[in-house]
């Protein structure tokens, strides 16, 4: 038995067990983390450049690409090194600082995603209201409403966390310090602290997700209102890629963490957090790029200018 001011370093889930599926693992995640640098690169520049894309809706993807290279980049060069190198260290501060990172950029991702989609109900249902309600100086306070908010969040869950004495061994079974498979290294005696701030998490993020419902269900309401069938296809185009990443993002999350005990399974939990943590900061800039003429004409200018 061992208590957290005795551990010196944890040790994460290897990938693989031979030495060439280890390689093919630091490849797979060498290709998705450029694609991801590559694709929310190309955005963060393209809306930071092009003066036609200074839009609350580009703003704000602006921001969500800024989320998404912070979680890649949190999460898959340490597990592309262990893989490479063929370790499973990492420090206590390291461990620390990958927890409050992943849930800080995570969280900001949602509070973001939550906005987007308050963004699209004015924009549909309130277009008269839409330069009073969505302002450059609204934008910007509802974005670093949304940071700060992730910040503190992320602060209070990774103090709390790393407050419990952890008696159960340094062994985490993920590639990346996720704050359940810490919980397990804490005294169950240590639990209630941590299930407080949990119930206070679901509320929050549950409060979010009914928004975002409740949007949705008015804005489908109002684009079927919509007399002429173009209207309607340009209002839905501009809602279904933010719908299917929300729902990307969504689902990998809940599935993760609320799947039942009796399904669980080392390999499952694996898969499912590089579903949620890895491919969606990759797949959100394709997602938005594939439906936007605007923005897909911002990327190749990029591209070939």
């Amino acid at each position: 038995m061992s208590n957290s001011s005795s551990i010196r370093h944890f040790l994460l889930l290897a990938l693989a067990d031979t030495r060439q599926l280890q390689l093919l693992h630091f490849c797979l995640l060498l290709g998705i983390s450029l694609a991801a640098l590559l694709t929310n690169g190309l955005i963060i520049s393209a809306v930071a450049c092009g003066h036609h894309l200074h839009t609350p809706m580009f703003f704000f993807l602006l921001n969500l690409a800024l989320s998404d290279l912070g979680s890649i980049c949190t999460t898959v060069p340490k597990a592309m090194h262990n893989s490479l190198w063929n370790t499973r260290n990492i420090s206590y501060a390291g461990c620390a600082a990958q927890l409050f990172l992943i849930i800080f950029f995570i969280s900001a991702e949602y509070f973001l995603l939550t906005i987007m989609c308050y963004d699209r109900y004015v924009s549909i249902c309130k277009p008269l209201h839409y330069g009073t309600l969505l302002g450059s100086r609204a934008c910007a306070h509802m974005a670093a409403a949304a940071w700060a908010s992730a910040f503190l969040y992320s602060l209070l869950h990774t103090a709390n966390t790393f407050s419990l004495p952890l008696c159960r061994g340094n062994v985490l079974g993920q590639f990346f310090c996720e704050a359940p498979q810490i919980l397990k290294l804490s005294c169950a005696k240590s639990y209630l602290r941590e299930l407080q701030l949990l119930a206070v998490s679901a509320c929050l993020f549950s409060g979010c997700f009914v928004f975002m419902v409740f949007s949705y269900v008015q804005i489908f309401r109002a684009v079927l209102r919509i007399p002429s069938e173009q209207g309607r296809h340009k209002a839905f185009s501009t809602c279904l890629p933010h719908l299917a990443v929300v729902s990307l993002f969504i689902t990998t999350v809940m599935f993760s963490h609320l799947k039942p005990a009796s399904i669980s399974s080392q390999s499952l939990d694996l898969a499912l957090s590089v579903l949620y943590s890895v491919v969606p900061p990759a797949l959100n800039p394709i997602i938005y790029s594939l439906r936007n003429q605007e923005l897909k004409a911002a990327v190749w200018g990029q591209l070939t200018g």
